[in-house]
Parts: C-alpha cells; sequence; structure tokens
C-alpha cells in the first residue's frame, strides 16, 4: 500500500474560483470541438501519469464507455480527502471546484509534473454533465460526484468501486484515485464521442516518455484493449517514428541533468528532406516547441558548423552550414524534466515552454554532449556533416533554378494570375478563395460567388505530385505558380504567412475519385511546402452534392449516401427523379452558390494536423515514389474502401 501520510490537506493550495471555465471554455482547453475534448482526457489522465513520476503508481487504467463517458484510475496515494481548516471543505471537494488549486504549486507533493496550472481536474468537472470521484486510501473508497462544477454528491464512504470494469482489475486494499466524467453537449456541441485511435497515440506517446509505466485501454464500445509498456523510452520512440525510412546512422542518446533540468535526448538522421522533431516537457507534448526546442537546435548547429570547420569537410569557403541545412532529414525527441514549480508554459494546453533558462541549460548539456559523441565516433559525425553539406549543395541549386524561372519572367512581376477572380475585400480574415477544379466548374464558381468576399481560381487538371519535390521544380509549374501568387506569401525563404490574402482556402474538386486525387496532389502541396496554411486552420474542402432528388415540385440536396437512404425511406413508396452528380460542371451558377458556396447553407470540412508525426508518415507512404509501403497500406485498408462504380 502507498504511504499517504505525507500527501495531505497542507499541501493544496487555493489560488482563485471556478465560474471563468464555463463561459470561456477554450481559455482553458483550447478549444470546444474534438480537439478540446481530448484534452479534458488528456488533463486527467495527466494527473495520474504525475503520481507515477513522482514514483507513487505504475499503472493508469482508462475505460471508454458505451455512453461515451470515459474513467481513468491509477495505483497512486489518493487525492487527499481530509478537512482542510481555511475552506472547511474536503481537499478533495476543493480541488475539484477550485481554480488553481493543487499540490504542484509549492513543490511538496510533485517534485515534477505536467499540472502546472492546477486548472485541469477543475476544469474538466466545469465541463462534465457528471463528474464522478473515488478515492482509496487506507483501505477504504470514498466518493464524491459533481454536474457542471457543483457538488451534486457530498464526500462519503462507499463498500466497493462504482465503476464495474475495474472492480476486477484493482484490487480493495490498493490506495489510488479513480475520475469518471461525462462531457456536457452544452459545451462540446460538435460531438462527445472519443476517438479512440487518438486515445491510443496519445497514451503510446506517454508510455515511451514514462517507460516502466503500465497503461492499460480498455474500449467497451468496441470490446476491446490495449495495453502499453515499453523499457526502451525515447529510443524506441525514435525508431518508431524513423519507421519505414531509410536511416543513416544508429541512435544518438544524451542523457544529462544540470540546474534542476533533466534533459533526455535521441537524435537519428534519415535519407529524406523533411524534419521531425517532437518535444516535451515532464511527459507533455509542446507541439509548438518552446525554449528547450529552440536550445536543442541551437547546439546542433553550432557542433556541426564547427566540426565541419574543424575537419575542413566544406568545399568551398563561400559555403556555411545553415540551420535549414541541418535539420534536413533530422528525426529528434527532446523530452526534458524539471521541477514543476517553476515551469511556464504558454496557453493552459501547455503547448510551448517559455522559460527562458531553460535554452541555455540544453544549449550546454546538446553541445558538451554531441561534441564528445563526434570526436568518438567520427564516422557517424562525417555521415552527418554529409548530409547537412549535400543541403547546401541541393539548397544552392535550387536557388539557381528558382532565380532562372524568376529572371524569364515566370511570376509575371508578381502581378495576381489572369484566371483569378479576386474578391473585392481586402481583409484577410474577411476573405476566402475557391481553389476551383477545372475551367468550366470555374466559370460557374466566378457567376455564383459573393464578389465582396469570396475569390475563385480555377486550376484545370491534376498538378504535381509534390512529395519530395524540390522548391525549383514546384515554382516551375504554371499551376503551383498561379496559386502561390494568388495567396500572396511566397514560397520557400520568401515564405511570410502574414501576407496571406485568404484565411480560408476552399479546395472544390467533383465528389468522385478523380476530384479526391486533385484534392489530395493540392493537400500535398499545402503540407509540405506552405504547412502554416494546414496548422492555422485556413485549408478547407468544399462538400458539393452528390445527389438531387426531385419530389414533385421539391428539390432536396443529399450530401452522403446514407442521407439519401434517410430520406428516400421519410417518402415511402413515391415516385422520384435522382441525379447523380459526377462533376462540379453539371450544377448552374445557382446551384452551386446555394449547394457549395453560400456561407448559409454549405458543408466545409477543415483540414487539421492532430498527429503531425501520423501525417507525415501518411503522406509519405501514400504519395512518395516508394511504392512497396503504398502497396502494404493498400491491401491492409482495402476492406474500408467505398466503391464509387
Amino acid at each position: 500500500m502507498a504511504d499517504t501520510q505525507n500527501y495531505t490537506s497542507d499541501q493544496i493550495v487555493v489560488l482563485e474560483g471556478l465560474e471563468p471555465v464555463r463561459k470561456r471554455p477554450a481559455m482553458y482547453i483550447g478549444s470546444t470541438d474534438i480537439r478540446g475534448l481530448h484534452h479534458c482526457l488528456t488533463e486527467i489522465v495527466d494527473n495520474s501519469i504525475d503520481e507515477a513520476l513522482a514514483g507513487f503508481a505504475k499503472n493508469v487504467w482508462i475505460v471508454v464507455h458505451q455512453d461515451n463517458s470515459v474513467t481513468v484510475a491509477d495505483d497512486g496515494r489518493g487525492i487527499p480527502i481530509d478537512i482542510m481548516p481555511k475552506y472547511q471543505k474536503p481537499a478533495l471537494e476543493v480541488i475539484m471546484t477550485t481554480l488553481h488549486s493543487g499540490g504542484k504549486f509549492e513543490g511538496a507533493a510533485y517534485k515534477v509534473s505536467g499540472g502546472l496550472h492546477g486548472v485541469g481536474a477543475s476544469c474538466v468537472n466545469a465541463l462534465s454533465i457528471l463528474y464522478q470521484i473515488e478515492v482509496r486510501r487506507d483501505g477504504k473508497i470514498y466518493f464524491m460526484e459533481f454536474s457542471r462544477g457543483k457538488v451534486k454528491t457530498k464526500l462519503t464512504e462507499i463498500p466497493e468501486t462504482k465503476v464495474q470494469p475495474l472492480t476486477a482489475i484493482i484490487p480493495k486494499d490498493l490506495t489510488g484515485t479513480t475520475v469518471t466524467f461525462y462531457p456536457d453537449k452544452e459545451i462540446f456541441k460538435e460531438t462527445t464521442e472519443f476517438d479512440g485511435k487518438t486515445i491510443i497515440r496519445s497514451l503510446k506517446d506517454r508510455a515511451y516518455l514514462t517507460s516502466k509505466i503500465y497503461f492499460h485501454y480498455f474500449d467497451l464500445r468496441t470490446n476491446s484493449q490495449r495495453h502499453f509498456y515499453f523499457e526502451g523510452g525515447i529510443i524506441s520512440l525514435l525508431r518508431e517514428i524513423n519507421k519505414g525510412k531509410s536511416t543513416v546512422h544508429e541512435p544518438i542518446y544524451i542523457h544529462r541533468a544540470q540546474d534542476n533540468v533533466d534533459a533526455e535526448i535521441a537524435i537519428q538522421y534519415n535519407d529524406t528532406f523533411q524534419e521531425n522533431t517532437p518535444s516535451y516537457v515532464n511527459i507533455i507534448n509542446t507541439s509548438e516547441g518552446g525554449t528547450h526546442l529552440s536550445g536543442f537546435k541551437a547546439a546542433l548547429t553550432k557542433v556541426i558548423k564547427d566540426y565541419a570547420d574543424k575537419k575542413e569537410l566544406l568545399k568551398s569557403k563561400d559555403d556555411s552550414i545553415t540551420g535549414d541545412d541541418v535539420r534536413e532529414g533530422l528525426t529528434a525527441v527532446i523530452s526534458i524534466r524539471m521541477g514543476s514549480k517553476d515551469l511556464q508554459f504558454e496557453g493552459q494546453t501547455k503547448s510551448k515552454l517559455g522559460n527562458s533558462e531553460v535554452q541555455p541549460i540544453v544549449y550546454k548539456i546538446v553541445k558538451e554532449e554531441l561534441e564528445m559523441y563526434f570526436e568518438e565516433h567520427p564516422d557517424i559525425a562525417k555521415t552527418i556533416v554529409g548530409k547537412s553539406i549535400l543541403a547546401i549543395q541541393i539548397r544552392k541549386a535550387a536557388k539557381a533554378a528558382k532565380d532562372a524561372i524568376m529572371r524569364k519572367g515566370a511570376f509575371d512581376s508578381l502581378g495576381l494570375p489572369g484566371k483569378l477572380a479576386d474578391c473585392q475585400s481586402k481583409n484577410p480574415q474577411d476573405s476566402e478563395i475557391f481553389i476551383v477544379e477545372g475551367d468550366s466548374a470555374g466559370g460557374s464558381a466566378k457567376q455564383a460567388r459573393d464578389r465582396k468576399s469570396q475569390a475563385v481560381l480555377p486550376l484545370w487538371g491534376k498538378g504535381l505530385n509534390t512529395e519530395g519535390m524540390r522548391l525549383d521544380k514546384i515554382v516551375s509549374s504554371e499551376k503551383f505558380k498561379d496559386l502561390i501568387i494568388a495567396l500572396g506569401m511566397g514560397i520557400g525563404e520568401t515564405l511570410n504567412p502574414e501576407k496571406l490574402r485568404y484565411h480560408r482556402i476552399i479546395l472544390m474538386a467533383d465528389a468522385d475519385v478523380d476530384g479526391s486525387h486533385i484534392n489530395t496532389l493540392w493537400l500535398t502541396l499545402l503540407f509540405r511546402h506552405l504547412p502554416c496554411t494546414i496548422e492555422k486552420g485556413y485549408v478547407y474542402l468544399a462538400m458539393p452534392p452528390l445527389y438531387k432528388i426531385k419530389h414533385n415540385k421539391e428539390i432536396q440536396y443529399c450530401y452522403t449516401e446514407e442521407e439519401k437512404e434517410v430520406f428516400l425511406r421519410n417518402l415511402g413508396k413515391t415516385n422520384v427523379d435522382i441525379q447523380r452528380y459526377k462533376g462540379l460542371g453539371e450544377m448552374n451558377p445557382e446551384q452551386l452558390w446555394e449547394t457549395t458556396m453560400n456561407p448559409e447553407t454549405r458543408i466545409l470540412k477543415r483540414i487539421t494536423i492532430a498527429d503531425a508525426q501520423r501525417a507525415d508518415e501518411t503522406f509519405r507512404t501514400l504519395m512518395s515514389e516508394d511504392v512497396p509501403p503504398r502497396k502494404k497500406f493498400i491491401q491492409t485498408h482495402a476492406h474500408l474502401a467505398t466503391l464509387d462504380i
């Protein structure tokens, strides 16, 4: 049984009240879409992981129930339930109903923690229609229940756990905390349904970063379970990221603690052009990086440049290795742990580390350790430096080719393309551009559009596959050139996201296989060369209807097969005229406006990147010249395909 004597209400600190959460939930969980929904689960899971990082838990259980409620349990110490004299309430109640309360502020209960602000559990409580918590301490089980942040059932002792799936798993005499929450549909209007694949990826990441901790995932909706436990830590994660790629050396592993920062880093180059450097602080994925990542990158560039100069490996005195050269084909996992007392994230969702003192510490650790490694492994050092030197040569060749294209007037003095029908608004936030397949559909779209806010750029036929393509080849393509000029923010070295002319880039292709292929080619360009457009949520797919159904004098548009079947069932046995749209060109301007372009009635799909590593792997598998992985992918997933024959 875990030691509960030194974890009491004395270690719980309260900073302020709870009410703002329901009014502005996005301020606390990032958004109220499916990302925010999953962030709630992450907050609860990370509380259990904090117990494990502190050395008091070895297991974390996650159960998704058939009604989409979720239970998270651990075998830690159990949240304190004794009365806090200042508030005359149990510590458990204070923690769950008050912002900025918990054991992570003064550094006594948790030296290392991903939970910084103390709003995680209370926020999830505030945004749940029902929030139940069980605490197992001293051979007893205590229960509390809340609804939208308010107490529904006061703290009471119960004979056994109310979570049936855990009854057979967790022995009664095992201490710990169990949380079950039901997301509030008033807050999460888009969906309250958790995605199993997203949960599995998140748990797998955490298992890599917290080696020797068991994660047990049960999905009662599909009667499935997964268990994760990794001895290898971040080296196992590094190998997973580079799976299927040709690596050029064995992983380099650095682990050193200095000035209260414990840095663990794994480095391995592959033969691609892409950089992949996931970073973590106290097992929290800092997707926007921060001072730990910038310290790593600066040190890596410095060491490689110094080694190239020292060994006289550069062919010309005019050559100089840049940070971009160093990061081509780089895969690295940067994981640091530090005291939670001084931890500073930018934003509650903890996507970026803000501690300025961390950068020089990580820089010093990486520089000294990597210099020593290069001296001891000269073959690997020369391989890595050689890859950076090759990047210089490719960069110079691409720049020369691009300059030659520019001198030929390929960008027409940067005047807007002749095919572009621009909108009147000059405010990017109010402006959107439709990238339309074909001149026929483009003509209809130009007639149908709202000229004040909607621009139309028709691009005929399929573009190039830009996966692994050099920049000079891209800017020499007429179609890509028109799009780059229309967007207005440049590409490559000239890229300036602040100059983007439209904050909605809408890809509008036919609702068939060819249309899907064309959209995929455009998405490959945006993902590989203009990723900021996707990262900021500016890219959308238009959803033209599949069917036009005429019944008597009424017309109904259906966007999916299921929608058509439901509509026909509701009509009963009636004569109807069904038209299956194969192309946008079959619609006149009025129909195109009504079904696909009118902001009041249209359906758009926003393109997002929930998992950059998975997206990189998918694009590489499906779009690269390497055929065997694509063949294997198609064979594996063929049964999921819906064939439009």
